[in-house]
């Protein structure tokens, strides 16, 4: 249980930073320049981002609880998560972060294009790091357990039935 507890800590403290980094910092050294005028705070915009958000916390929580690590490549789980979101996709995690990416965009008419670029972008380098990193280090360290389930469930698009394993 202890280990567990302390998983839940360290991944608290790396998903703030992370979300930070691109939620609230990326965001604004996008607008320096300009004047920023959030839209109306209860828009059509908060529904990409409520998901996304619900999509990363679940997540976290699994990295934490269940695979005892972080979302942070040094201090990944240390179990094989395949429970949750998992059980429908490999990636859950970067895809919440991309449609809280896209609300937020349109949360800053401002720098609309520049956050939907970033976002573009974003996804291009987020799967080249899973194709040419995550998916070996994940293949050498939970070996046939790890490709059972990439036979079985997408990288990006989900399953609509959930993986047993």
């Amino acid at each position: 249980m202890p280990s567990r507890l302390f998983a839940v800590l360290r991944t608290i403290v790396v998903a703030t930073l992370f979300i930070s980094l691109w939620t609230w910092f990326a965001p604004r050294w996008m607008a320096m320049s300009k004047h920023v005028v959030l839209q109306p705070v209860l828009g059509w915009h908060l529904v990409p981002m409520i998901i996304g958000g619900a999509i990363m916390l679940r997540c976290c929580w699994d990295f934490a609880w269940t695979g005892r690590g972080t979302p942070m490549p040094l201090d990944p789980p240390r179990r094989l998560v395949i429970t949750g979101l998992y059980r429908r996709v490999r990636n859950p995690m970067y895809l919440g972060m991309g449609l809280l990416l896209i609300g937020e965009a349109f949360l800053l008419p401002q720098v609309t294009r520049e956050m939907l670029i970033m976002t573009a972008v974003l996804f291009v380098v987020v799967n080249v790091f899973v194709m040419v990193y995550e998916e070996p280090v994940l293949r050498s360290t939970f070996g046939d357990d790890y490709e059972r389930y990439k036979r079985e469930v997408g990288r990006w698009v989900p399953r609509l039935s959930a993986y047993r394993g």
